[in-house]
């Protein structure tokens, strides 16, 4: 897959076939799209194009909106995007003067005059333009006025997937990790650094890494104790995560992510990981001291294990 970061590098691209969207997680719904995408492009003899945006368009538009959690960074989309067989990713800034644009000025100067675009890929209910102001009838009459082709996903085999990002990240949030999971099509993951912590852990025999997520708009998932997996530098490891507020032994205001990694023992201080959620165990709990906290951990070790082992 080619990587284009301008509208000035999209240069010799045999009959473009398009679609468009931030593509958040690149989840089920998104594969769908995707799939029809290089199916056309296969059928016209072009090559399958993404066009999407860098910052996500509510970072914009909505500088001081703090809540907005990504189910996938940069880095991680390209990977999926890649996997998933697309020819090439455009990805250009998004800007206030850019959202301006109004619905007619956007297909004329950007999809037929800078891109040279062959044929559009997109879902029935996709509006673009200023105010949302364009929609599939007016992108109809604009393809026969320009001479490309626009092919519509129609509403029941998007809603037959029943996947939105909305959907997966409420489902993360809510620790619902199998359900996530599915709608995704893949298990979802976060990558952090190693960051020093406290070493109450090794102190009760349940030593753990504390994480800092690499980026700060990555969504984390909901307080909890999950079955994880953990790669370090490319070994594969079995564990068990606990996000939250540690309140058996110092209450925080912020979340923190914590992993115990099974038959490993060595200090991990600075290093890259990407754990995997796989099953959620429980609740973070507050327990009567230190020994319940250690006889619960070894319990949660165990169904940890088992849950992994399935």
């Amino acid at each position: 897959m080619k990587v284009h970061t301008d509208l000035a590098s999209f240069q010799g691209v045999p009959r473009p076939v398009l679609t468009t969207g931030t593509f958040d997680g690149v989840h089920l719904g998104h594969r769908t799209i995707l799939h029809r995408l290089k199916e056309l492009a296969k059928r016209e003899e072009g090559e399958s194009v993404l066009f999407t945006f860098h910052p996500h368009p509510r970072m914009v538009l909505f500088p001081n909106d703090n809540d907005l959690k990504l189910l996938s960074t940069q880095r991680e989309k390209i990977a999926q995007l890649e996997a998933a067989g697309v020819d090439h990713l455009l990805v250009i800034p998004f800007s206030r003067t850019f959202s301006r644009m109004k619905a007619l000025e956007y297909v004329r100067d950007v999809l037929v005059g800078a891109l040279n675009v062959h044929a559009v890929v997109i879902g029935y209910d996709h509006r673009f333009g200023r105010n949302r102001e364009g929609d599939m009838a007016l992108l109809r009459q604009l393809g026969e006025a320009y001479d490309f082709l626009v092919e519509e996903i129609p509403a029941q085999e998007i809603d037959h997937v029943k996947v939105s990002s909305t959907k997966i990240r409420t489902a993360l949030q809510a620790g619902d990790v199998h359900l996530a999971n599915d709608l995704l099509g893949y298990a979802f993951s976060f990558t952090g650094v190693v960051v020093k912590g406290d070493q109450r852990g090794r102190a009760i025999g349940f030593p753990t890494a504390n994480i800092a997520l690499v980026d700060p708009l990555k969504l984390v998932p909901g307080n909890g104790v999950y079955a994880v997996e953990v790669e370090v530098r490319g070994e594969h490891f079995r564990g068990m995560m606990n996000i939250g507020v540690r309140p058996t032994v110092e209450e925080r205001t912020e979340p923190v992510i914590e992993v115990h990694l099974f038959d490993m023992d060595r200090d991990l201080y600075g290093e890259p990981v990407t754990v995997t959620l796989r099953h959620r165990l429980r609740n973070e709990m507050r327990f009567d001291g230190l020994d319940a906290l250690k006889q619960q951990l070894a319990l949660d070790r165990t169904a940890a294990m088992q849950a992994l082992s399935a």
